[in-house]
């Protein structure tokens, strides 16, 4: 067992690495579809289970130091709550199917699963040189998502996502004009939450290292990162990305940096049309909500309501009135649907069972809010649950202020990234159901992990 875990370690660098390629790069297209649900395995998922095979020697090797470590028995609550809900929605509000049930209860653990390779399986010893060798995989897979990116819009790259049924069966479209831009993610909420999740481990690198060639590699990742975020045409996303660089850059106390960059940043989502003007469709809409008490409508926006064109004859002494110009309805899709269907649905799953919920997969593919998602799949217990693995990690980052003192060269830059993007990542999970998005969590649940890691080897080096 001994010489298996040995072998684990080994093999878990490159593993991790080709986790962090093929997960963002690789077209979700179904591999082997599940009879009777909308299920469909693929390629990323027969890599998890490698790297979910290669961690079992080392957890049964250190099994007692394993299950009695806090932030890995968070986990474990949030998982059994998770099955509780499962099996309560199952037998009980009889809300879920239990056969498609455990397949999403199933998923929540894959996507956790590269948190505990890099918590458990690297060496403390080598976790600052594999945080070296990861950065700079993330670098070449930013750049060829820019490049993809890049195709789709001007030379007609095929787009594969998942955002319903249909499209998830793999079929393949191509951009038009005025649409977003995806990549080679699932959808474009996908694409920018990973590079608000990218970009502030970038800038905080580039900031706190000299060498010419990386600071140079450092700032054209960033930029194409940038421009991939604007052409996501994600709202959410752009005040995510503003709160994320402006955190990593203060925690590495770089504030003339942080001014230049949010300048270059905000320019040039000011100078894209596309964002502007639905950003300021969006805040007039919310303002006539508040001022004037209209609700959100769910309306096409070229949808006018107009009268039928019949002459009628005139009456003695009538003057004819000409017919009004219709008024056309002021409305945000993005917000409407939000208001008036997916949040409404979660807070009827959550009244049903406010301890539970209704379990995974009682609620439709997307509610927009996570918190509400979890509220109403496993109830305040499965929310609480949640925030105890991040209360837990919290303690854990804690022991690493003050950065500067504890920290240095890219490993604070590192990290500095990473608190970075999880401000940036609960913010947007506000409007996004970005923990059930698969090319995102799993890649979240790996670095984040590996942060915990860097900063225990550090406690442990005091």
């Amino acid at each position: 067992m001994k010489k298996l875990s040995l072998l684990s370690e080994k093999i878990s660098k490159y593993l991790i690495a080709a986790t962090l390629i093929i997960v963002p790069l690789f077209p979700k297209f179904p591999l082997i579809r599940v009879p009777g649900t909308y299920v469909a395995i693929r390629f990323e998922d027969l890599l998890l289970l490698a790297l979910a095979l290669i961690l079992i020697p080392k957890v049964i090797l250190n099994f007692k130091s394993v299950v009695r470590d806090r932030i890995v028995i968070a986990f474990l609550i949030f998982l059994g709550v998770g099955f509780l809900a499962l099996l309560s929605g199952a037998f009980l509000t009889q809300t879920v199917d239990f056969r498609l049930g455990i397949f999403h209860w199933l998923r929540r653990i894959e996507y956790i699963t590269p948190f505990f390779a890099a918590y458990i399986l690297i060496p403390r010893k080598d976790i600052v040189e594999n945080i070296h060798f990861y950065l700079k995989v993330l670098l070449i897979v930013v750049a060829v998502a820019f490049v993809y990116g890049f195709g789709q819009r001007y030379f007609h790259f095929p787009v594969i996502i998942t955002q319903n049924e249909e499209y998830s069966k793999g079929t393949a479209l191509l951009w038009t004009p005025g649409s977003h831009i995806s990549s080679t993610f699932a959808g474009h909420y996908d694409l920018a939450a990973f590079v608000v999740m990218m970009v502030p481990m970038f800038l905080a690198t580039l900031f706190v290292l000299r060498g010419r060639l990386t600071r140079l590699f450092l700032v054209g990742s960033s930029a194409t990162g940038l421009w991939l975020l604007i052409n996501s045409v994600s709202r959410i996303a752009q005040i995510s990305y503003i709160l994320a660089v402006s955190t990593a850059l203060l925690m590495v106390g770089k504030f003339k940096g942080l001014a230049l960059v949010l300048l270059i940043s905000i320019f040039f989502m000011v100078m894209s049309s596309g964002l502007d003007m639905r950003f300021g469709r969006a805040v007039q809409v919310i303002y006539e909500r508040i001022t004037a008490g209209k609700s959100f409508s769910y309306l096409q926006s070229n949808f006018i309501a107009l009268a039928d064109e019949v002459t009628l004859p005139a009456r003695a002494g009538e003057i004819p009135v000409p017919t009004p110009t219709p008024v056309p309805i002021l409305q945000d899709v993005s917000i409407a649907i939000r208001v008036n269907v997916e949040w409404p649905r979660a807070i009827r799953a959550f009244i049903k069972n406010p301890i539970l919920g209704t379990g995974y997969s009682s609620i439709d593919l997307a509610t927009d809010n996570d918190y509400l998602r979890m509220m109403g799949e496993t109830g305040l217990l499965g929310l609480f649950a949640f925030w105890l693995i991040f209360f837990r990690i919290a303690k854990v980052f804690a022991g690493a202020f003050p950065l500067n003192k504890n920290l240095s060269g890219l490993e604070l830059g590192f990290f500095a990234g990473i608190l970075g993007a999880l401000t940036g990542t609960i913010l947007s999970s506000f409007f996004i159901d970005l923990f059930e998005a698969s090319k995102f969590a799993i890649i979240f649940w790996l670095l984040l992990g590996c942060a915990v890691n860097l900063v225990k080897s550090k406690s442990y080096v005091k």
